[in-house]
């Protein structure tokens, strides 16, 4: 069950990076965060009255608030990075973002056997080179390796706070939405700052309604991503469950492939072959 529920996160998370990255390219991207998430807020609004989930309300909710607030950090500190420098250094070191909830795992005592470490070292390393690393050229900017580590650290805090964020189903929905409310919040504000500061806040010629299902899509698959990460580490290690579900640069690049008809590298290729022999170690580790 952890290794389906992590590797539907990935799914999940590499279609909404694609949507992202591609809505990103004609709105801003502070827009895209805003709107895709208050879409899935409203979406998950329906749900949390319809399911009573209000009767879980708890102090568990403060960590769902919390993943709130560092979501949009992270997002944004790693489009920045994408906007100053090059992808193939940012997208292999935002990976590092698994090292957050499997230190938390190894600190609340799990010690996966030796398969399972084998299936770690060889999945992170697979990941790594999905994301076509740059092996050579210009030196980069310390700016961009200080906002891809932002967004690292963020990104690997948000999997082990929405982790802790709620215990039943209705519990898990209702902590969705209030993380959605409060990074919905944060991103409106920052949006508003950015705004005052003289940036556009729609793209050139307007905002398209024909870009909202699009936008829904992406919120809506981040949300699921966060909910079947959540079941993917209460019913399995944490230390395999964030493994599995860090593989979504690897989706990523395959929808590249398949919608764009971009190329992948060969070591891309490569990379994605060693994910796949890693999840394989995990699952049956």
């Amino acid at each position: 069950m952890t290794a389906f529920f992590a590797l539907t996160t990935s799914l999940l998370w590499g279609l909404a990076d694609f949507g992202g990255g591609l809505l990103t390219r004609r709105t801003p991207a502070l827009t895209v965060v805003v709107v895709s998430q208050g879409l899935a807020a409203v979406v998950l609004g329906v749900i949390v009255v319809a399911t009573g989930g209000w009767s879980d309300a708890g102090p568990r909710l403060w960590f769902a608030v919390a993943a709130g607030l560092v979501g949009p950090v992270a997002l944004l500190s790693f489009y920045k990075a994408l906007a100053v420098g090059p992808m193939g250094v940012v997208s292999p070191l935002a990976t590092l973002s698994v090292a957050v909830p499997v230190g938390v795992g190894l600190f609340l005592g799990e010690r996966p056997g030796l398969l399972q470490v084998a299936g770690i070292a060889v999945a992170v390393t697979g990941v790594v080179l999905a994301g076509g690393p740059q092996l050579r050229g210009a030196p980069v900017q310390r700016r961009t390796i200080l906002l891809t580590l932002v967004s690292a650290a963020g990104f690997g805090t948000v999997f082990a706070l929405i982790t802790e964020a709620s215990t039943t189903v209705t519990g898990l929905f209702l902590a969705l939405f209030v993380q959605r409310l409060t990074s919905v919040a944060t991103g409106g504000a920052a949006l508003w700052r950015s705004v005052r500061q003289g940036a556009p806040a729609l793209p050139e010629g307007g905002f398209a309604l024909a870009a909202l299902p699009a936008l829904g899509f992406v919120g809506l698959a981040d949300v699921a991503a966060n909910g079947t990460y959540s079941v993917a580490a209460q019913h399995g290690p944490v230390t395999v469950a964030a493994v599995l579900a860090s593989l979504y640069p690897v989706v990523t690049a395959l929808a590249a492939r398949g919608f764009l008809s971009e190329r992948l590298r060969a070591i891309q290729a490569a990379g994605a072959g060693l994910a796949l022999v890693g999840t394989l170690l995990l699952a049956t580790g």
